[in-house]
């Protein structure tokens, strides 16, 4: 079952009351977890971020947005940070194999629900948009609460996309959108001088001609005595952390500033991180394998025997030498894996060759993010696959028959069901590879259609093999009397007509 994050962000920083009851709203909800909140009192805002299923999602934001609603009047609320709502901002982000196109049925399904059962207007927005102008979060907060309360009924092009068109009286609008893993990032000047770091701001974002997937604001933190240049980076492998915090150094030097500090809001990919680290300690030929916490993560996973070593980061040749040998794991699982990443890595230098050399089209851009994507959960699955099996086999009967208490049938039991859903996760990324190479293939250039064949080869051989895999399992499942028809169900609509 494909997981996703949303990172709803509401109007509250200041009153730990208020905070605390949208956090055990969301907190309630099964199959839905809170990883983090971080609250901001200049900025009269908090960021909360849940993990989970899909719909589990749905239901914690609801929660959580019914309960902001309730509590907090924007005719009351000041703060630094732009805002229009009371719940502002509701992102849904793929995690893993999930795609981009599943988070925005997410976000849809989440906007037609808070629109209709709390009576808030709401505005999609980024990869959930229904109009290209509204791509743009910042476009479609434009004027805040009180500047948008009076467009809204004047303006048809900033009435929302569902309810109104008036904002609710306290409440305002919703922004509903998908998008990709974002970091919130914030750098500190050595000045209280707000008006300088609007001009670094307007110097590194992006629609400015700065870096690319960075959008910036210049606020004034009186609390600090600081100007922040306040951050959102909506693609890191594209403009990764030390590169903008390099510029913004730049930029206040002209002024005989420094960067006394930054900070991340939230959570942050651990590869962001580490991508810094490699560039500035020049790791130019360092494997993220060699990580005593990975290592220690894979040979312990959940106390149980001994991991598999990680195969994504190292060598083909040490990976063949691996699925030859004599042992259970690396098998087809990571194999069927492996083919469907190098399918989809095929189909991105099919996409990239078949652009002119100053970039990517609008539509061809979102079929490179979501090759990517693709692309970086099935390199996930080439490791899931071994550790599925070994949780399954430190979990089996010692001999067949043997008795299990029901502590030790639950236990086994999850781990058969648990090992059949990485296999379906890369069946899902395979079909979804597929579609995006018959989408991108009216643009192919004549010389590539052969890349492309093979790209289509790689990621049928990693569909079929994903398949039987799961297949295998799900027939274990039969055998415990546990049938499993919902996952049955998705192996069924894999495999196609």
């Amino acid at each position: 079952m494909n997981r996703f994050e949303c990172v709803p962000n509401f109007s509250e920083g200041r009153r730990p009351e208020v905070i605390g009851a949208i956090r055990k709203a969301a907190e309630g909800v099964p199959g839905a977890r809170v990883l983090d909140l971080e609250s901001n009192a200049d900025h009269n805002r908090s960021v909360l971020t849940l993990a989970g299923t899909g719909e589990a999602l749905v239901e914690a934001a609801y929660r959580a947005t019914e309960v902001a609603a309730r509590l907090i009047d924007l005719n009351q609320h000041h703060g630094e940070h732009p805002r229009m709502g009371a719940m502002d901002v509701v992102p849904f982000v793929p995690l893993g194999s999930a795609t981009m196109d599943e988070a925005v049925a997410l976000a849809r399904r989440f906007g037609e629900r808070a629109s209709s059962g709390l009576g808030i207007p709401v505005y999609f927005y980024g990869r959930a948009a229904t109009r290209q102008d509204r791509e743009d979060l910042a476009r479609v907060r434009e004027g805040q609460f009180e500047g948008l309360r009076e467009a809204s009924t004047k303006d048809a092009n900033r009435r929302p996309d569902l309810g109104g068109p008036a904002l609710h009286p306290t409440a305002g609008a919703l922004a509903v959108g998908a998008r990709p893993i974002l970091v919130a990032y914030n750098a500190y000047l050595s000045t209280p001088d707000v008006a300088i770091a609007k001009r670094v701001a307007h110097a590194i974002r992006g629609r400015d001609g700065g870096l690319a997937e960075v959008k910036a604001l210049g606020f004034e933190i009186k609390e600090r005595n600081r100007a922040q240049v306040s951050m959102n980076m909506t693609d890191v492998r594209r403009t990764p952390l030390h590169r903008v915090l390099a510029l913004i150094r730049e930029e206040a030097a002209r002024y005989g500033l420094t960067v006394e500090e930054s900070e991340i809001v939230g959570l942050v990919p651990e590869d962001a991180l580490l991508d810094a680290a490699e560039h500035h300690l020049q790791l130019n030929h360092f494997s993220r394998s060699n990580l005593l916490e990975r290592r220690l993560e894979e040979a312990l996973p959940g106390g149980t025997a001994p991991g598999p070593p990680t195969h994504a980061e190292g060598s083909l040749r040490a990976f063949s030498d691996a699925l030859s040998a004599r042992t259970p794991t690396p098998g087809g699982g990571s194999a069927a894996a492996l083919a469907g990443a190098l399918g989809v890595s095929l189909g991105l230098m099919v996409l990239r060759y078949s652009t002119s050399p100053g970039g990517l089209p609008p539509e061809g851009a979102e079929e490179e993010r979501t090759l990517e994507s693709l692309r970086q959960g099935l390199l996930s699955g080439i490791d899931e696959d071994p550790r599925a099996y070994d949780r399954v086999r430190s979990r089996r009967p010692r001999s067949k028959g043997a008795p299990l208490t029901a502590e030790e049938r639950q236990g086994y039991l999850e781990a058969v069901r648990a090992a059949t859903e990485v296999p379906l996760a890369t069946a899902r990324a395979c079909r979804a590879g597929e579609a995006a190479l018959e989408r991108i293939a009216p643009r192919v250039k004549p010389v590539m259609m052969s890349d492309l064949t093979t790209a289509h080869a790689l990621l049928q051989a990693g569909l079929k093999g994903a398949l039987a895999n799961a297949e295998i399992n799900l027939k274990t499942l039969e055998e415990l009397g546990e049938p499993a028809p919902d996952l049955w169900a998705d192996l069924k609509r894999l495999q196609g007509p």
